[in-house]
């Protein structure tokens, strides 16, 4: 009996991989105060981005299983105000893999770190167009998709539809003029343009008179194909839709959204995520949580392929031709090796259905027709990635 125990022994010590390896991956979230808006129906779940990363370690611990990797996360959560950089520094004594839950400025003070220039940080939160252009990090990659990718998106749809006459409403929160600066950058890049545009101003409640103000509001347009709106904290354009002086689609924040993520993505196999992501959160699963699970599985799958846990090693991974990820998206997932930035499709959507997805057939590339969404090589501003 003891030299079949032993026998049994010495082989799951054969099968054992000699590179186990216990993986602590950080995730480092400020907590935001929602701007005022006249509705309070996108209260942010208390969990968000969180539940998409405990997601991706319990998929991470699927695969760790076979390998001999195991995956914790270590979580730090920090009120508003407080300092992000000055909880990132034990945090980074602990692991030099995190994701990072903040506005972009709050975000660059964790990369910044001295503490951190050997750290590889992922983006899940901050879709800021700076931020894979003139403000990259070396140490930073973005799971979370840019602003551009998603106006890009928008725009082929508009492309394809021949819906050139596109006027705008853009409010004014600093997301909102954001937002509306990459539409108007998407649709010269695809060869249209803005029409009138109109700053919506109003800090009445709009509930109470939505009916009579907003076919005032839109009134001068006159005839259009597509309203487009930034209104990207959901504030006032939500009351635009069926409100309108003429009977148009309305496209950007409300209406035809472009988005990383949504609910009513079911195509390949992205039901099955949902459904998982359904029974361990209790609410449908949203664009960051999605960044969150990405970059989780990215860690998990880089550190698979290569047997390291070294950020160096996975980043080079990462960045490099033979990374891909499968992402319920249709297409796999990869990294821009320019400017850090997650590749993926992009889903148009409104709020009960799925009307296409980006890139969208006849805009080519050389490459992969993924890099028509989003800043391509030749364009990027970003240094940091330049060898």
């Amino acid at each position: 009996m003891m030299k079949f125990r032993s026998l049994a022994v010495s082989l799951a010590l054969l099968a054992a991989p000699a590179w186990a390896q216990d993986l602590t991956i950080g995730y480092l979230r400020l907590q935001e105060t929602p701007p005022p808006t006249v509705s309070d129906l996108d209260l942010p779940p208390p969990d968000l981005g969180i539940a998409g990363a405990r997601l991706g370690i319990e998929d991470n611990a699927t695969t760790g299983r076979f390998t001999g990797q195991t995956y914790a996360l270590d979580l730090v959560d920090i009120a508003p105000g407080e300092d992000i950089a000055a909880a990132a520094g034990p945090l980074l004594e602990r692991t030099d893999l995190l994701l990072v839950d903040a506005p972009a400025d709050a975000l660059l003070s964790v990369t910044d770190l001295p503490a951190a220039a050997d750290a590889l940080v992922f983006n899940v939160a901050a879709p800021d167009n700076r931020l894979r252009e003139g403000d990259c990090r070396a140490n930073m990659l973005h799971a979370l998709p840019s602003t551009a990718m998603r106006t890009d998106a928008l725009a082929q749809f508009l492309v394809l539809r021949r819906w050139d006459e596109l006027p705008m409403v853009t409010g004014g929160d600093p997301a909102d003029q954001a937002f509306a600066a990459s539409i108007e950058q998407s649709l010269r890049k695809f060869g249209l343009r803005v029409g009138d545009r109109k700053d919506w101003r109003y800090d009445t409640d709009i509930r109470r008179a939505a009916t009579t103000e907003m076919p005032l509001f839109t009134q001068e347009f006159g005839r259009y194909d597509a309203l487009i709106v930034a209104d990207e904290i959901h504030d006032f354009a939500r009351y635009m839709l069926y409100n309108t002086w003429e009977p148009r689609p309305i496209v950007g924040s409300e209406g035809l959204v472009p988005t990383g993520w949504h609910p009513v993505v079911e195509q390949w196999g992205a039901r099955q995520l949902q459904n998982r992501f359904l029974e361990i959160a209790g609410r449908a699963m949203q664009p960051r949580d999605y960044a969150a699970w990405a970059a989780i599985r990215t860690l998990g799958e880089a550190a698979t392929r290569t047997g390291s846990a070294e950020p160096e090693a996975l980043r080079d991974y990462i960045l490099g031709p033979d990374f891909e990820l499968g992402g319920f998206l249709g297409r796999p997932l990869s990294f821009r090796a320019w400017n850090g930035q997650m590749r993926q499709p992009i889903p148009l959507v409104h709020p009960r259905g799925l009307v296409a997805q980006a890139p969208l057939e006849g805009f080519l590339h050389p490459v992969t027709e993924l890099d028509t969404l989003g800043r391509d090589a030749p364009e990027t501003q970003c240094t940091d990635f330049s060898e």
